[in-house]
C-alpha cells in the first residue's frame, strides 16, 4: 500500500503530516506495508530538508524531487509512475484532507471497489472559493463527456491495475480525475469534511485554479466548440430580426426612423468582441494540440532520494516516464 503526496513549499506541514499519517496507518500495519511518496514540486522553502530529514528517519519514505515547478497535477503523477503496490492513495500536503479518511478508503477498496474517491461533504474555505467551485463542478458536469464526480479532488484510492492504466495517458495539460473517471473500472465515494489548511499558504492562487478548470472543461469537452456554431446561429437570427424591424418601420412608420449610426457601431463592436472570444476558444485547442505534438516529457527528476545510505536511481522514474510517453506516441 502506497501513499503519494505532491508538495509545494509545505515545509510547515511536512512533519506532522508524515507522523499523523504513520499513526493513522498503524492500525493496518499487520496487513500492509506501508511506503510512502513525497514528489518535491520545485519547492522555494525547506521542504527538500524536510523530507530527506524523513527519509533519513523512516526507510519507508521516497522523495522525488522534481528539477523545477512543474504543476500540481504533474507532481501526482511522477508519484504514480514510480510506486508500486497493490493500491495507491494520494493526498495533498496541506493536511487539509485527514489521514483518517484514508482508512475508509482502504476499507471500500477491500470490498471490491477499484477507485474509491473522497467526496467532500462539507469545506472551510472562503466563501468565493465554495461559489466558483460550485459553479465550475455544475458547469463540468453539463457538458463533460465522462461522469466526473462533484465535489471531489485528487484525494482518492486506485487499485494497482487502474494506476497501470492510467500511465499511458501522457497528456500534458492534466486534470487526473477526469482522466480516472474515463478509464472506469468500479468506483466509489467516502464522503469527508475537509480541514483547513494547517500552515503556509496554498499553492493553487485564482489563476492555476482557473487553469485547472479549463484543463477540465478543455480536455473533457468539444462543447465549446460546438458553442461557437450556436452562438453564430444565434446572432444571425437577431442580425435578421433586426432587419425586418428596420423594414418595418421604414414602411409602417417613416417619421420615426432615425439615422442608425450609432447601432450600427455598437454591432460592429458587439460582433468583432464576439469573434475575438471565440477566436481565444479556438486557440485554446490548438494551443493544447500542439503542446501535444512537441511529445515532450512531462517532467524532469532532479534526484530520487530514500535515507543517506540507500541509493535510488533517477533513471528507473525516469525510464517508465519515457516509457509510457514512447506507447503514448506510438498509438
Amino acid at each position: 500500500m502506497a501513499y503519494v503526496f505532491p508538495v509545494y513549499n509545505e515545509a510547515g506541514n511536512i512533519e506532522l503530516l508524515h507522523r499523523t499519517v504513520c499513526h493513522v496507518t498503524g492500525a493496518l500495519a499487520d496487513r500492509y506495508d506501508f511506503t510512502f511518496t513525497y514528489v518535491d514540486d520545485g519547492s522555494k522553502d525547506d521542504s527538500a530538508s524536510c523530507l530527506q530529514a524523513l527519509a533519513d528517519a523512516d526507510h519507508r519514505v521516497t522523495v522525488i524531487e522534481l528539477a523545477r515547478n512543474f504543476g500540481h497535477q504533474t507532481a501526482v503523477t511522477a508519484g504514480l509512475d514510480l510506486v508500486d503496490a497493490d493500491a495507491v492513495i494520494i493526498m495533498d500536503s496541506d493536511l487539509q484532507d485527514p489521514p483518517q479518511v484514508s482508512l475508509e478508503l482502504i476499507t471500500r477498496w477491500q470490498q471490491g471497489y477499484e477507485v474509491v474517491y473522497a467526496q467532500r461533504r462539507s469545506r472551510r474555505d472562503t466563501t468565493f472559493k465554495k461559489f466558483t467551485a460550485s459553479v465550475f463542478y455544475w458547469v463540468l458536469r453539463k457538458i463533460a463527456s465522462v461522469d466526473i464526480p462533484r465535489d471531489t479532488g485528487d484525494f482518492r484510492l486506485l487499485d494497482r491495475k487502474v494506476v497501470e492504466e492510467l500511465r499511458k495517458f501522457r497528456e500534458r495539460d492534466r486534470f487526473l480525475r477526469g482522466l480516472v473517471s474515463y478509464i472506469g473500472f468500479r468506483q466509489t465515494g467516502v464522503l469527508f469534511d475537509r480541514d483547513e489548511r494547517h500552515a503556509g499558504t496554498t499553492g493553487y492562487p485564482l489563476s492555476k485554479m482557473l487553469r485547472l478548470a479549463a484543463d477540465g472543461l478543455l480536455g473533457f469537452s468539444v462543447t465549446p466548440l460546438r458553442l461557437i456554431s450556436r452562438l453564430g446561429y444565434g446572432i444571425s437570427l437577431l442580425s435578421f430580426l433586426g432587419i425586418l424591424y428596420t423594414a418595418g418601420v421604414k414602411v409602417l412608420a417613416p417619421e420615426t426612423a432615425v439615422p442608425g449610426w450609432a447601432f450600427t457601431a455598437i454591432a460592429m463592436f458587439f460582433l468583432g468582441g464576439v469573434q475575438i472570444t471565440m477566436q481565444g476558444v479556438l486557440g485554446s485547442y490548438i494551443g493544447r494540440t500542439y503542446a501535444e505534438a512537441l511529445g515532450r516529457p512531462l517532467y524532469t527528476v532532479s534526484s530520487v532520494r530514500t535515507a543517506v545510505d540507500q541509493s535510488t536511481p533517477v533513471k528507473t522514474v525516469l525510464d517508465r516516464s519515457v516509457q509510457s510517453s514512447d506507447r503514448s506516441l506510438n498509438r
